[in-house]
């Protein structure tokens, strides 16, 4: 299945022969590799001032986010703040919330990123949590799993460029919830089987990963599960929903910033690779015939087709990555099912950071009904 003519007809303005694969290929390097698919990167911005539970930046788009935030810096520097206190011409005063490693001095260049929390559950959050292993078609998938009271477990499946990390941040509204928790791997994340070729497939064979946590929750003792994702690992949920023999035992799907319109978003990512035009059509064809992604099986799945349980979508109309007309169109075409609610001005996979409160209590209130 094709990308559609525009790739072909860019193909044409561009060149053709061994020119246009050349081209093509590198256009999709920073596609179909999932550490960094999907990574918006910060611009950075300088420390102006510390003091005792805040500190000032210097003022730009980046530090007038709302919300909380980590801000990393090198020397494995790493401190979280949140709300902003007071800005003008010259810099953006927030809450110093805590400095977990390393030292803030004035001059200091940091970039703001939505890892807030670091580690595992215990040591980040104090929650008790084992180390397991899903038993996925590849080898062994190392999983964090949460205890809870209730029989519907939530699977987390992070995206790319995160991992279990990714996760964290949600799981305190679980606890309290008393939901049972899996918080995977797939092919091709540290510790994983190693994904064939070496690269990502837009979901296409990582949600068989999915599958195998489903699995191992329904072994486990599980009734039911909620499918729980942030990007591509949105989509691997929504691949799952449709795909999977047990597909029965799911109860709902949380999809944050799902990517729902791969073409859209391969061309977004030849963009950021530095490719534009023609250039990143022939990067979002090359990442099509690379991954071997059935864009057509996709497109249906992504239209909501076979969702039969509650989805709840959150997504950003501002997302660089993942289109929000997608969500959109996916809200319209199931209402029935899928109930969507959108975060302005939020960053891709980062809606928690930009309304952490906000986020919370709608996840809680969505899930209360499915208990």
């Amino acid at each position: 299945m094709r990308w559609g003519t525009a790739a072909v007809v860019a193909a044409a303005a561009v060149g053709a022969g061994v020119a246009v694969v050349v081209i093509g290929r590198r256009a999709s390097d920073r596609i179909v590799h999932p550490e960094t698919a999907v990574v918006p990167q910060s611009r950075p911005v300088r420390v102006r001032s510390v003091a005792a539970g805040r500190i000032t930046f210097t003022r730009s788009a980046e530090s007038l986010r709302p919300g909380r935030w980590a801000v990393e810096w090198d020397d494995n520097g790493h401190a979280v703040v949140d709300d902003i206190l007071g800005s003008d011409e010259q810099g953006v005063t927030r809450r110093l919330v805590r400095a977990d490693r390393g030292t803030l001095v004035p001059g200091t260049e940091v970039r703001f990123t939505p890892r807030v929390h670091l580690g595992d559950p215990t040591s980040a959050l104090g929650l008790h949590y084992a180390e397991t292993t899903v038993d996925g078609e590849l080898g062994a998938l190392p999983a964090w799993r949460l205890d809870g009271k209730r029989g519907t477990w939530v699977i987390l499946v992070h995206g790319p460029g995160a991992d279990r990390q990714q996760a964290l941040a949600v799981l305190p509204v679980l606890d309290r919830l008393a939901l049972p928790a899996l918080a995977v791997t797939y092919r091709g994340d540290q510790g994983a089987p190693a994904s064939p070729g070496g690269l990502g497939h837009f979901g296409e064979t990582e949600w068989r990963d999915v599958e195998s946590a489903v699995r191992l929750a329904l072994d486990s003792g599980a009734g039911r599960v909620v499918l729980y994702g942030w990007s591509l690992g949105a989509t691997m949920c929504l691949q799952t929903a449709a795909r999977s023999a047990w597909a029965y035992a799911v109860r709902g799907l949380v999809l944050d910033s799902p990517v729902l319109d791969l073409p859209a978003t391969a061309r977004r990512g030849a963009a950021r690779a530095g490719y534009t035009g023609a250039a990143a059509e022939l990067g979002a064809l090359a990442a099509e015939g690379r991954t071997g992604v059935d864009l057509a099986d996709f497109t249906r799945i992504a239209e909501g087709a076979d969702l039969r349980a509650p989805t709840l979508v959150l997504h950003s109309p501002d997302d660089p990555v993942a289109p929000f007309r997608a969500a959109e169109h996916l809200a319209a075409s199931r209402p029935d099912v899928v109930s969507l609610h959108s975060f302005a001005g939020a960053d891709h996979t980062a809606l928690w950071n930009s309304a952490p409160a906000h986020y919370t209590e709608l996840l809680r209130r969505w899930l209360t009904p499915l208990l």
